[in-house]
């Protein structure tokens, strides 16, 4: 005790600059690290505040074009065409925090980067960076090392006004980082659909979109809405919204050009208006659920003064723009339905069928939940964790839960045994289950397994009351583990869509084979590493070493005190992502429903 005291002296305060205090704790600023495999890894989040500050430059109304290119090694140039930074302030605007014209209302009125960090943080988190300012025929450069100025230049330039930034990120804050293409391209596409007339280029590739948020709604929908979208846009709102026959309503919903994943106050005032609206048009008085079942909205706002709930900006926070938004969502609803006639009468009869459905399920819900009481007061294959997230809220970084899904008891075994127990649940499945691809919402309720799932994971009311911050398909690498994998996905597909829009669902990945020597033990995740680390433990030359290969044939057979290496701070987790929702039941009817010669044919002509 008294030695930690002495310890503990004026020596051991420190004071850290800004710099280098995002370098010291670079998840305060961007979120996660990772390496470029995950859509909201750190490197997506450097790329998204330079692109933003050259699309801020659009909205303020300068400059229509900006370019950009990512070069194989990762480095990053965008080139905007707007007013540029003064000259004088270029060294200030990207290295000292709280400096920039983004709390100038006048100069910017609807940014996101209002917390003047932005910029500063993808300098101090790059191994190179460089910023380039055009003005008048004069330029200024500043080109910095990890947050540290390392030469600067000016002079005249024939150069078009505008501001170019090139930056490499860190490789020792983000190792083996690597630019995924798909997820550039699905962010590229939300500039272009948020900033109508707006030209992107990555590369050769135009990102270029003429009628906004209503071109985002046509390609998630893909004509699969029962009725011409309504839309409505002015200043600072611009919505666009259509009904589908699927189960739930999923939502695309932006703030200043960012998408705000987890909605916000800006969300549940649209939903609100929609419904406000709706019953004024029919003069009647719907439940929210019966308008929602089905819904697909886009939604956009400016506000001079977001308040966001992280760093990433994925919620919003200011509960100021609740009344205008459902005051100007519901009139323009109302007076779209007025308009077009037509489309109300499907509107309305759509609502009809939602409240149908709600009251058909009732009854069942009532015999299911009682059914469960009489099983258990708790959910039998369910090994449950002591940290759960506040309610609708992510954990922190460090502090998020996990529920795996395994197959079988010999899976779910190793995986009780290595766990955390305050931060890892288990749901262990009996067996596989039900292919529910074409079956009703009281399916669900009837299958006991589903339904306990469903329980398990909190989800029946809604997707936010999800216990969990990531469910994890713990499935073996065998055809059977695949084909599990798929029925699960499809259940979560088809009943709770949004959860994989979300970004909640993960796939785990384990190793297929054991490589060792009697010196050093190799995991591999598959045949190309296996031949790897076969090569690398043989040894070279005249002294070789006997090397014992194992392939796992199921988790079953990883003994729990290896698991625990791969499902510990290093575990290898494959996002499961969207494409578009208009993809969904195409790809869900092909592959498990009920066209078998079409599937047949289509395994004949790909089994190579």
């Amino acid at each position: 005790m008294n030695v930690s005291t002495h310890n503990y002296d004026e020596s051991k305060i420190k004071t850290l600059s800004s710099l280098e205090h995002i370098r010291k704790r670079p998840g305060m600023y961007i979120g996660r690290l990772g390496d470029g495999s995950n859509q909201d890894d750190g490197v997506y989040i450097l790329l998204k505040e330079i692109v933003d500050n050259a699309v801020d430059e659009f909205i303020m109304g300068f400059g229509k074009r900006v370019n950009i290119t990512i070069a194989e090694d990762g480095l990053v140039k965008v080139r905007d065409f707007g007013r540029g930074i003064p000259l004088g302030k270029i060294i200030d605007c990207v290295s000292v925090i709280n400096t920039g014209a983004k709390y100038n209302t006048d100069v910017f009125q609807f940014s996101v980067g209002l917390n003047g960090v932005g910029t500063k943080a993808v300098n101090a988190l790059s191994e190179h960076f460089q910023v380039t300012a055009y003005r008048e025929g004069q330029f200024a450069s500043a080109r910095f090392c990890r947050g540290i100025l390392a030469g600067q230049s000016e002079g005249e330039t024939a150069e078009k006004n505008g501001t170019m930034i090139e930056f490499l990120p860190d490789r020792q804050i983000f190792p083996g980082f690597v630019f995924d293409p798909s997820f550039i391209d699905k962010r590229m596409w939300r500039y272009a659909y948020l900033n109508a007339g707006l030209k992107m280029y990555v590369g050769k590739n135009l990102y270029h979109s003429a009628n906004g948020l209503l071109d985002l709604l046509a390609k998630e929908l893909a004509e699969e809405n029962l009725y011409t979208p309504i839309y409505y846009k002015d200043e600072t709102l611009e919505f666009a919204f259509s009904h589908t026959d699927s189960y739930s309503d999923n939502y695309f919903t932006f703030v200043n050009g960012t998408f705000t994943s987890e909605g916000g106050t800006h969300l549940s005032a649209f939903r609100e208006g929609v419904l406000k609206g709706i019953n004024e048009y029919a003069k009647k008085v719907f439940v929210n659920t019966d308008v929602r079942d089905g819904l697909v909205g886009t939604l956009a706002i400016k506000v001079k003064e977001p308040v966001f709930e992280s760093q990433t900006k994925n919620k919003l926070g200011n509960t100021e723009v609740r009344s205008w938004i459902v005051a100007k969502v519901k009139d323009a609803v109302c007076s779209s339905l007025y308009k077009d006639t037509e489309a109300a009468e499907i509107l309305i009869d759509k609502i009809h069928r939602n409240e149908k459905v709600r009251k058909e399920l009732h009854s069942v819900r009532l015999e299911a939940r009682a059914k469960a009481k009489k099983v258990a007061l708790k959910i039998p294959q369910l090994k449950d964790c002591k940290h759960h997230p506040a309610r609708g809220k992510p954990s922190p970084e460090g502090r998020r839960n996990m529920m795996f899904i395994t197959e079988g008891q010999s899976a779910s075994g190793s995986i009780v045994s290595a766990r955390d127990p305050m931060t890892q649940a288990v749901f262990s499945l009996r067996g596989k289950p039900m292919n529910v691809v074409g079956q009703k919402m009281a399916m669900l309720y009837k299958n006991e397994e589903l339904y306990s799932l469903m329980r398990a994971l909190d989800i029946e009311e809604s997707i936010s009351n999800l216990r969990f911050d990531q469910v994890i398909l713990a499935t073996d690498a065998d055809v059977d583990g695949l084909h599990i994998r798929n029925l699960l996905l499809t259940y979560f597909l088809h009943y709770f869509e949004p959860l994989v829009k979300l970004g909640y669902v993960y796939i785990l990945e384990t190793p297929i084979f054991r490589v060792r020597n009697q010196q050093q033990t190799i995991y591999c995740y598959s045949e190309k590493e296996k031949i790897e680390a076969t090569r690398l433990l043989k040894g070279q030359g005249s002294r070789q070493l006997a090397v014992e290969t194992t392939r796992f044939k199921g988790l079953g057979e990883i003994s729990p005190k290896e698991f625990k290496q791969f499902i510990g701070p290093d575990i290898r987790l494959k996002n499961v992502t969207l494409d578009s929702i208009s993809e969904v039941n195409k790809v869900l009817s092909f592959y498990m429903g009920k066209n078998t010669p079409d599937r047949k044919q289509y395994i004949m002509d790909n089994l190579l």
